[in-house]
């Protein structure tokens, strides 16, 4: 059997930011996540174990001053980074740097009088984020049949982004739609690198496989874009969190078999798979 690894699998750059940052952060006293770090189980069950711990809550009873606050690599609102201010603790922002540049131009170019429109996951944190820091109409869009219906009677001007993970074919799809709406369009492929180079290579990688793995938490949104992309190319694609989730028998008999992972697995979890596989 052959077994290809795509050199994108696991960690980007901002979640392996992230999650150092509050390794380091441990050394300092009590810590508290505002929502989990990244989207893995497993990661987030590393640090439960260290005594970090995840809350929902910014009324949370436990936020005293001088506690740590962790705020995710998905970033949070600005009326949330303010209530933390308020609360007096101290505020270590882990939010990605590719987020925060869209928090940015989401603000910007709102005060200078375009609606935004996010081309994403309504209910994904990140999304729910970049509305956050919207200061003017805000429309958020994932599908086609959103894309056709969109209308903003109130405005000529749009400025338009997308959730750092989104899928860019489908983004540029719904862009086009848009585009022959005859708004005045700003748009801003905001699409991170990583996860472009990611989809690429594991596209190529499921054409070519009999059977195609990919790694990621369940609720990863960036994973789940991969298995659809894989799902397409190779029939025969399998989402597992951890290798305890693979049927290795149903792998192995097949001739080529390919191997991906979203940007919050952890390596050791991908080697473990790879080298299962391998044997």
């Amino acid at each position: 059997m052959n077994v290809t690894l795509a050199k994108t699998a696991g960690f980007c750059f901002g979640v392996k930011r992230a999650v150092q940052m509050v390794y380091d952060e441990i050394e300092h006293g009590t810590v508290y996540t505002y929502g989990p770090i990244i989207h893995n189980e497993e990661v987030v069950r590393d640090l439960e174990e260290r005594g970090v711990l995840v809350i929902d809550d910014l009324d949370d009873a436990r936020l005293k001053p001088g506690v740590s606050v962790i705020v995710r690599s998905h970033g949070i609102s600005r009326a949330e980074y303010e209530k933390l201010e308020r609360r007096g603790v101290r505020i270590v922002d882990a939010t990605c740097p590719f987020v925060k540049k869209i928090h940015r131009i989401v603000e910007e170019q709102g005060r200078d009088g375009r609606s935004i429109v996010i081309i994403g996951n309504d209910h994904h944190p990140e999304v729910e984020a970049i509305k956050g820091w919207c200061v003017s109409p805000v429309t958020v869009i994932e599908s086609i049949d959103e894309a056709d219906k969109f209308c903003d009677s109130t405005c000529e001007n749009l400025c338009i982004v997308s959730q750092t993970t989104f899928n860019y074919n489908k983004f540029k799809d719904l862009v086009e739609i848009i585009s022959k709406k005859g708004y005045d369009i700003r748009c801003l492929n905001t699409i991170c690198n990583a996860t472009e180079e990611r989809q690429t290579e594991a596209k190529r990688i499921a054409a070519e496989a009999d059977a195609m793995i990919v790694i990621g938490g369940r609720h990863s949104s960036n994973t789940q874009k991969l298995f659809e992309i894989c799902k397409n190319e190779c029939e025969n694609t399998y989402y597992i969190q951890t290798l305890d989730d693979l049927d290795l028998a149903q792998v192995k008999s097949m001739g080529n078999v390919g191997i991906t992972a979203g940007a919050s697995t952890p390596n050791n979890i991908i080697e473990e798979v790879h080298k299962a596989c391998l044997k």
